[in-house]
């Protein structure tokens, strides 16, 4: 098999070819957390926000990313991603609110890509949303939490804070 590298011979950047690789279920997580004044998170979870459903709004806007992850991340494979969710925890009395990510499928390739843009931009939304109400909001860390399939097996990282389920 080929080296899996975006470096052709010559040193030039190219898509991998995948094409040798065994398809197998690969699954990957991500977090984003949102760091806003509590009573904003409370303001969220009630669905006071002005401009509407913070959460709904967010969760389409992060699996609508994942699905275009290769028109915005270069080299990423196009895939036939079988499930995304995006799930919310928010937490009033600390004024965090953490995005978990979660992208699957059964191919050649991993989905890291697109759980973390699916964190990503459905953390953006959130901001987007809630700005006129506190634009001092901090997005971030932004975090592969775990992923499976593939030679490389199930990882998890090392130190996460992670709120998200192990089922």
């Amino acid at each position: 098999m080929t080296a899996l590298t975006h470096l052709d011979a010559k040193g030039a950047a190219h898509m991998v070819d995948v094409g040798e690789k065994t398809p197998t279920k690969r699954e990957a997580i991500a977090e984003a957390r949102v760091q806003t004044r509590p009573e904003v998170v409370a303001m969220i979870s009630a669905g006071k926000i002005p401009k509407g459903d913070v959460l709904a709004t967010a969760r389409i806007a992060g699996i609508m990313a994942a699905k275009k992850t290769p028109e915005l991340i270069p080299l990423c494979h196009p895939l036939a991603l079988e499930k995304i969710t995006i799930e919310f925890d928010c937490d009033a009395t600390s004024g965090v609110i953490t995005l978990q990510a979660r992208c699957s499928l059964h191919g050649k390739t991993g989905v890291e890509m697109e759980a973390m843009t699916a964190a990503s931009v459905a953390a953006l939304t959130l901001y987007d949303m809630c700005k006129a109400v506190d634009p001092a909001m901090v997005i971030g860390p932004i975090a592969l939490c775990e992923k499976s399939g593939g030679k490389n097996g199930h990882w998890i990282a090392p130190t996460t804070n992670s709120t998200r389920s192990t089922d």
